[in-house]
């Protein structure tokens, strides 16, 4: 499997287009994917797990492959359920069907590995080898070291849910000559969505949550944004201008604010052309960098970026957790903590420090330890009143409360070097 993906990097980089991907999906391919699935993951309105596919897994595959040949696979709808988002809003997920999965993923590796060899280097989400600390380190570096003086914070209203189908297969014909592997990556976008006991039609958009929908995504804004960026604004903009997207968040950082005010208007209407628009409420410009001493600040990727100064007086971008990202957590960890109060201890504990680590690993960043200390004290005096109300009449002494915290939970410390780290990239 692994020579195979090699191969198809090299045909790539050597070739316009690329032909006979089909038979990447194959009995190896599919049983590889089968193994790498995770046990008790939601289920598709098959209702089959990993555990019920395996039990016939040669079986299962020879078919799902004979199906394939014969062009009546027809994959299932999605079932769609929701999650909270931070601002309390639900986002919605699609969740396909076990044998689904599997063959999205095969294809979505092979789309990995296509597009990987063109995608260009300001795009960094749902990449192998690349992060969101990245992005963070490259705005960082930016605004510190170049004439950045002014930053463009656009959204994209309702990305995933409009991606035009037709654009996109366009986009997939531009680099593919397997007519068979575009047809069932269309299936794939057309299979519908079970909400509930109904069936929605998808004529567009592709459903998050669906193994091959971030490459396609982002195979569209490579088209819409990326390579518009690299050839058409670089060219016109007699200032310097700067871009990094990560799926379908994106910023752009400029020199002149006239410029800045022109990308915003023509960035409208290139959306437009392919379904898109703007999210009105959440796209500004700003001043910010060492020429502009505004106390503005702007939002991206869980992370609030603003002017500051080091101690000796010196211009310096801080970077520090999103105040509506923290308040977020504060809920979801106030919440988990009350609806397992009369777990043991212990078990708790472990599960704090688990999570907490979770956040350092993200949050941890060159200048943020100030922000990650305060949701380690949140976490550790919410907790404390939590047992507090569980003891009812006899209260836990702190100090035995702190030696069990100190036994279970380790202090805040910084994970991620903004400032020097250099990025590997695959």
């Amino acid at each position: 499997m692994e020579q195979e993906l090699k191969g198809i990097r090299y045909q790539s980089r050597t070739y316009a287009k690329l032909e006979t991907l089909m038979n990447r999906v194959n009995e190896e391919s599919l049983k590889e994917e089968h193994r790498k699935q995770m046990q008790n993951k939601a289920v598709g309105i098959d209702g089959v797990t990993k555990a019920e596919y395996g039990e016939k897994l040669d079986e299962n595959v020879a078919g799902l492959i004979s199906r394939m040949k014969k062009f009546s696979y027809k994959p299932q709808p999605v079932r769609r359920t929701y999650i909270p988002k931070a601002d309390g809003k639900l986002r919605p997920l699609g969740i396909p069907a076990y044998e689904d999965r599997l063959a999205q993923s095969v294809m979505a590796g092979v789309l990995s590995d296509i597009y990987e060899e063109r995608f260009l280097d300001c795009s960094y989400g749902f990449r192998p080898g690349r992060s969101a600390h990245q992005v963070v380190r490259e705005i960082n570096q930016t605004i510190m070291t170049r004439k950045a003086n002014y930053v463009l914070d656009a959204d994209i209203k309702g990305f995933f849910d409009n991606v035009d189908h037709d654009w996109l297969m366009k986009f997939l014909e531009n680099d593919i000559a397997d007519k068979n592997f575009l047809r069932y990556v269309k299936r794939f976008l057309i299979a519908g969505v079970m909400e509930g006991t109904e069936r929605k039609e998808s004529d567009k958009g592709t459903p998050q949550g669906g193994q091959i929908s971030p490459v396609l995504a982002n195979v569209y804004l490579h088209y819409v944004l990326d390579l518009w960026y690299e050839k058409v604004l670089r060219k016109q903009c007699k200032g310097e201008v700067y871009y990094v997207r990560y799926a379908d968040d994106f910023l752009l950082m400029f020199q002149y604010e006239d410029e800045a005010q022109k990308v915003m208007a023509a960035l409208k209407e290139r959306l437009g052309k392919f379904g898109l628009e703007v999210a009105e409420d959440k796209t500004r410009i700003l001043p910010i960098g060492r020429f502009k001493g505004t106390k503005e600040d702007f939002d991206f990727l869980g992370f609030t970026f603003f002017n500051t100064k080091t101690r000796e007086g010196k211009y310096r971008l801080g970077v520090r957790t999103s105040k509506k990202k923290l308040k977020a957590k504060k809920q979801t960890v106030k919440a988990w903590l009350h609806d397992n109060m009369h777990k043991p201890i212990s078990e708790t504990m472990r599960r704090i420090q688990l999570s907490l680590q979770g956040h350092f690993n993200y949050y941890g960043v060159n200048g943020n330890l100030a922000q990650i200390y305060k949701f380690w004290k949140y976490v550790k005096y919410e907790y404390y009143k939590v047992l507090n109300k569980r003891h009812q009449k006899r209260s836990m002494r702190y100090h035995d409360y702190l030696r069990i915290w100190k036994f279970y939970v380790r202090e805040p410390h910084l994970t991620k070097d903004i400032w020097n780290w250099t990025p590997k990239l695959v």
